[in-house]
């Protein structure tokens, strides 16, 4: 029961920050839509989210029980730092001309950057040959395939909203905005599969979750600032009175960093990076929902095709994980037992006459 409730948690875990993660899509595009920058968003976001995880995280990892921040340790927050910077402001400018449902659907090649990423930095591993090995890669393959048809095949529209002026594409019919939006996107993908990978490579060095956030939030607060104040040139930029800008900042700051990507951490702490990373494709089927009801966005067949080979190429994966987790659970309850086995055999031989 222990060990089926330690792999069920981090699973439920992932759909509910999924579904924040969609959230915090759809309210980062209003904001920016509000005539918000991404910088002063990002710095409004990160900052709310450190206000929140101050407290939390030192409650939780009190003195006691922390471990040792060491400055190769504060360097490994410096560059989480610095890439979370990049992935929010990267991503946030590639939804300024992308919609919500793109754009998540292309963050679904992020399991695919991740696997390659893992294996060249030594975090994922391909020791378990045979049908463990060639689920993970076909699954993240199929995915990755999965995405590519929602990017760039849009087909007849099956559900048409009265809110969206934009007319159904074909393959490769997408204007140069929803084009740049989506090299933008692909940039992103690069940078959060780095971030992931080294969010593993800390949390195997200092394991406290939430103090790893709170200075990962802390550091883009002061990143994003700066940017602001030195690109942006425009304080009204600053401004919360437009009450749709207020309840985005509040969402991100609250299910963004404070929520979601805390819940991430933890599991590539419990699982391993391409468990996380997987879990992206299953956001374009709520992006989808969440886009036709709040944000007019009409949802076409490409989007249903690549939804339904998305789920068959995360499945593959999770099924390659779960083996693979059986695996080296059963080679450590055999390590286990060995010593034990020795230590028998020595006793009798010792009372042999």
């Amino acid at each position: 029961m222990k060990m089926k409730m330690k792999g069920t948690l981090p699973f439920l875990a992932m759909v509910i920050g999924q579904i924040a993660q969609v959230g915090l899509t759809l309210a980062g595009k209003k904001a920016i839509e509000t005539g918000m920058h991404n910088f002063s968003y990002v710095f409004y976001s990160n900052f709310f989210a450190s206000l929140i995880l101050l407290p939390t995280s030192f409650l939780i990892h009190r003195s006691s029980n922390r471990p040792p921040l060491t400055l190769s340790v504060a360097g490994g927050f410096l560059v989480v730092g610095i890439l979370g910077f990049l992935v929010q402001v990267v991503g946030y400018a590639g939804l300024t001309y992308a919609s919500a449902t793109v754009a998540t659907a292309i963050l679904n090649l992020i399991p695919g950057f991740t696997f390659i990423l893992a294996i060249i930095f030594g975090v994922e591993r391909l020791d378990h040959g045979g049908v463990t090995k060639w689920a993970k890669i076909i699954g993240t393959l199929v995915s990755i395939l999965g995405a590519i048809i929602v990017t760039f095949y849009t087909g007849p529209a099956i559900i048409t909203s009265h809110l969206t002026s934009i007319a159904p594409q074909h393959l490769l019919g997408q204007s140069s905005e929803f084009i740049l939006g989506g090299v933008l996107m692909l940039i992103d993908c690069v940078l959060a599969a780095l971030f992931i990978i080294a969010q593993a490579v800390i949390l195997k060095r200092y394991s406290a979750v939430l103090i790893l956030m709170l200075a990962y939030c802390s550091i883009i607060t002061v990143l994003s600032l700066l940017a602001s104040l030195i690109l942006e040139h425009d304080l009204s930029a600053f401004s919360l009175q437009s009450k749709t800008r207020f309840l985005a900042i509040l969402y991100a700051g609250c299910f963004g960093a404070g929520f979601q990507l805390t819940i991430g951490a933890w599991c590539v702490k419990m699982k391993g990076p391409l468990f996380v990373a997987m879990f992206h494709p299953l956001g374009i089927v709520i992006a989808a929902i969440m886009g036709v009801i709040f944000l007019g966005d009409s949802l076409y067949l490409g989007s249903l095709l690549g939804s339904g080979v998305i789920v068959i190429g995360f499945y593959g994966v999770m099924w390659g994980k779960g083996k693979e987790d059986r695996i080296v659970e059963g080679n450590m309850i055999e390590s286990s037992k060995t010593p034990l086995l020795q230590d028998d055999i020595h006793d009798d031989n010792v009372m042999l006459p």
